[in-house]
C-alpha cells in the first residue's frame, strides 16, 4: 500500500495549460482546476455557488503533450492524481506552502458535454503535433474533436 495521497478532483480549467519541456527534454503542463460548491436554498428556491477551491495541478511526459493539445480554459474536467504540500519562501521573504496535485489521470467531464476521444497508438511520436494541427470541429461545448481516422480501429462506431 502507498503511502501517497490521492485525490479525484471535479471541476474547470481557469486558463489554457501551459505546456514546457524541460532541460532534459521531457515535457510538463501546467494548469489549474476550480471547483465551486453549490447547494439549493429551499427558502429562495434557487441555486447558490459556495467557496470556490484552486488546485494547481502538473503532468508529465506524453500525459503533458495530451492535456496541452486536448484541453482548454473553461473545460469541466475530472482529474485524479497525487496530492503533496510543498514549503517555499516567497520573494518578500515570508513562509508559505501550497498543496498541489500530480495529475496521473485526466478526461473531459461528460455531465454537461460529450466528447470524441482517438486512442493514440504507440511508436507515433510525432502523432501529438500532427493532432495538434489538425483542423477540429466544435461541438458547442468547448470540446475539440479531431477529424475521423478511417483507419484507426478505435475510431470507428459501435455496433449494437
Amino acid at each position: 500500500m502507498s503511502d501517497e495521497l490521492t485525490m479525484t478532483m471535479t471541476g474547470n480549467l481557469t486558463a489554457d495549460p501551459e505546456l514546457r519541456t524541460t532541460s532534459k527534454g521531457m515535457s510538463v503542463v501546467n494548469f489549474t482546476i476550480a471547483h465551486t460548491t453549490r447547494s439549493f436554498n429551499r427558502s429562495t428556491s434557487q441555486w447558490e455557488d459556495g467557496s470556490a477551491t484552486f488546485m494547481r495541478c502538473s503532468a508529465w511526459r506524453d500525459l503533458a503533450d495530451h492535456i496541452s493539445s486536448s484541453l482548454s480554459k473553461g473545460m469541466a474536467v475530472v482529474a485524479t492524481g497525487r496530492i503533496a504540500q510543498r514549503a517555499f519562501q516567497a520573494q518578500d521573504g515570508s513562509n508559505r506552502s501550497v498543496i498541489e496535485m500530480t495529475v496521473e489521470d485526466i478526461g473531459a467531464s461528460l455531465k454537461s458535454a460529450t466528447s470524441v476521444t482517438t486512442r493514440l497508438q504507440s511508436g507515433k511520436g510525432n502523432q501529438r503535433n500532427e493532432r495538434r494541427n489538425a483542423p477540429q470541429q466544435g461541438n458547442g461545448q468547448g470540446f475539440g474533436v479531431p477529424e475521423d481516422d478511417p483507419s484507426d480501429p478505435f475510431n470507428q462506431p459501435a455496433e449494437f
